[in-house]
């Protein structure tokens, strides 16, 4: 008797355990991006964040995923987070020409030399800027590609060869770098940059390296300009309304993940993914990479000047002291040793 009384009070513990550990999280968050779940942001700098939370916040804190556009377009993510249709998204803020005129500072050319050490700089600086700029999120992260290049159908080498071409521009900043040049900008999200190059509406694109396989451009593409020149800004966002809506300690969990340090983890394995494909294309024989001479990079440099005077125009026009702003990102990136 005393056994059989034993045994289910040790049921009835083990079943009350089990049910505890099946209930849900305090806390379902749904985080949204535009890329396909086989892009190395996922499963490298994504995934790894979510599940650090969740394991910091006790299981209290769930994220599910929502890769390829599932539950908005590409240029619709910083609006999505403002109005609750996602809790945490992925934004390239330069899908919105003009939108975000301070942060659009990094994706001008010849500025940054990697990814990692860039993106806790980018971190640091932008976060005197971020509640003004985009008062109606919570900015979490800051996550540059490996600084891109140009890939055409045909070689361009100095800024002269991209006139009269269609081309698939990384964000706003390089599309007017594109118009100075004389090109035209084909402006599509990553996703449908293929199509866009298949079709013959564009000729060229600029894109890290890798990512170029990863979305089958490789097989359109096949001259490279070998030059590291410029990086184009991803950030990580979170709704105000669900940040505000957890307790204190949860909060704190929040911020702890939204620091330069992560943003320096998160954006890690992308940026050596993306170094790893220009190696690819070195070996392969189907691509040719064109290094251009120290002259070559001089008129790419004197080219892409006026782009610095833009946005110190577009800076000023909202309010702001752009000379101050510009000099205190290259003091940051100093400071991070990542400054061209």
């Amino acid at each position: 008797m005393t056994m059989n009384c034993l045994t289910r009070v040790t049921l009835a513990a083990a079943l009350s355990l089990s049910a505890l550990g099946a209930q849900a999280a305090e806390v379902e968050w749904r985080l949204s991006h535009w890329l396909p779940a086989t892009h190395p942001i996922q499963p490298q700098g994504i995934e790894p964040w979510a599940e650090s939370i969740k394991e910091a916040s006790g299981g209290r804190i769930n994220i599910t995923i929502f890769p390829a556009q599932q539950l908005g377009a590409a240029p619709d993510h910083y609006d999505m987070a403002r109005d609750g249709i996602a809790d945490v998204t992925y934004v390239n803020p330069g899908y919105q020409a003009g939108r975000f005129p301070i942060a659009s500072l990094i994706e001008i050319p010849f500025q940054v030399t990697n990814a990692t050490d860039g993106a806790a700089a980018m971190h640091e600086w932008y976060a005197q800027y971020a509640e003004k700029e985009m008062p109606d999120v919570k900015v979490c992260m800051m996550n540059p590609h490996d600084p891109g290049a140009f890939h055409s159908k045909t070689p361009i080498h100095v800024p002269a060869d991209v006139s009269g071409m269609n081309v698939r521009p990384a964000n706003a900043t390089i599309a007017r770098f594109v118009s100075l040049l004389g090109g035209s900008s084909v402006q599509v999200s990553a996703p449908e940059a293929r199509e866009a190059l298949s079709k013959g509406v564009a000729d060229a694109m600029t894109f890290p390296w890798n990512s170029v396989y990863l979305f089958g451009i490789d097989q359109i593409l096949h001259q490279h300009l070998d030059m590291p020149f410029y990086a184009s800004l991803q950030t990580l966002l979170i709704s105000k309304a669900s940040y505000e809506a957890l307790p204190d300690d949860l909060k704190t969990v929040i911020d702890d993940h939204c620091t330069p340090e992560w943003s320096k983890t998160f954006s890690t394995g992308w940026a050596d993914w993306e170094a790893a494909g220009r190696q690819k294309m070195i070996d392969s024989p189907d691509h040719t990479l064109y290094e251009p001479t120290d002259d070559e990079i001089a008129l790419w440099r004197e080219a892409a000047a006026p782009l610095l005077d833009s946005w110190k125009k577009d800076v000023t026009a909202k309010g702001y002291d752009a000379d101050a702003i510009y000099q205190s990102y290259m003091d940051t990136l100093e400071k991070y040793g990542v400054k061209y």
